[in-house]
């Protein structure tokens, strides 16, 4: 007895379900081209990235990935910010008519970058701001050296190059995920954070 019960009203939900479902349904109507005496469709989807699935060969290269991507997530924002504000930097420096007005448009975007964002990178780690520099390069298509030269002098982009060979980093590397493992696997992470799977 309990089943027939249970049976009816499971079929009172589907009818319930489907006389609702025909109430509120229009047409779906979308742009179509003839040819030949034939109809087709016109429907734009939206883009897909695939990709393969990740093969480790050991579990220390598979910790070793994942450490990276949790690195990757915490500086690409600030690389992106630094394509963004570098952009906007660019045309005003195109419009300048002199050396000296150059300068002091690059010297208040960086008081203002200073101001913003100085605390919170500093407490990046060494890989963060390996990763930082390589990211910046990607966002801006320029090394960080090309990017000091232009907005501070050969001098000043010099004297940082030094600075930073001492501690490991080369400003003048150029971001290359077709030749370079290490950019090839923040190059994948990217892709992934951006097609929202990270």
């Amino acid at each position: 007895m309990k089943k027939v019960v249970l049976g009816i009203v499971l079929v009172v939900f589907i009818l319930l379900n489907d006389l609702t479902a025909q109430r509120g349904s229009r047409p779906n109507i979308v742009p179509a081209r003839v040819e030949n005496g034939d109809t087709t469709a016109i429907i734009t989807l939206q883009s897909v990235t695939v990709f393969s699935p990740l093969v480790f060969e050991s579990k220390r290269e598979k910790r070793k990935f994942y450490r990276l991507i949790k690195q990757v997530k915490k500086v690409y924002p600030y690389a992106r910010l630094a394509g963004i504000e570098f952009r906007k930097v660019e045309d005003k420096l195109k419009e300048a008519e002199s050396y000296r007005e150059r300068r002091e448009i690059a010297k208040k975007v960086e008081q203002k970058i200073k101001k913003r964002y100085e605390d919170e990178l500093k407490k990046l780690r060494f890989t963060q701001g390996k990763i930082l520099i390589k990211l910046i390069d990607r966002e801006t298509s320029y090394t960080s050296y090309v990017i000091l030269e232009e907005m501070r002098g050969r001098l000043i982009a010099g004297f940082w190059q030094g600075l930073g060979k001492l501690f490991g980093y080369n400003l003048k590397n150029a971001y290359d995920p077709e030749n370079n493992e290490f950019d090839h696997d923040v190059e994948i992470i990217v892709q992934m954070i951006e097609a929202g799977m990270l």
